[in-house]
């Protein structure tokens, strides 16, 4: 994936109201004025939040008729995922480490224990 299209993807979700849409399509297509309902906004303004998640390739608009649905596409967030990935497993071998010293220094202080 290049790099400049994971930094795309992260930037659109880097915002509060563009993960809520993407929660809110997780559930099925939606229109913008069903994606706008729980917000304290203006259609204008999802608008332009829908357009962040479309250019990141979050999303798809479509029109039938007069409804205009907007679909998740999750390609981008297996992307992004997929790169993260290789961090959690550096943060689980971190902490096999740690595990296994803290065993160590235990069983040292058990050892030092039994002496006294």
């Amino acid at each position: 994936m290049p790099a400049d299209q994971l930094s795309t993807t992260f930037a659109a979700l880097a915002d509060p109201t563009r993960r809520a849409i993407l929660a809110r399509l997780v559930s099925g297509e939606a229109s913008v004025t069903e994606l706008a309902e729980p917000f304290d906004m203006s259609l204008p303004a999802v608008s332009k939040h829908l357009k962040v998640l479309e250019s990141a390739g979050l999303i798809t608009r479509s029109r039938e008729a007069q409804w205009r649905p907007c679909k998740l596409e999750a390609a981008p967030l297996k992307d992004a995922t997929d790169w993260l990935d290789q961090y959690r497993r550096f943060w689980e071998q971190s902490f096999d480490r740690l595990e296994a010293h803290l065993r160590v220094l235990q069983a040292k202080g058990k050892k030092r224990g039994r002496r006294k």
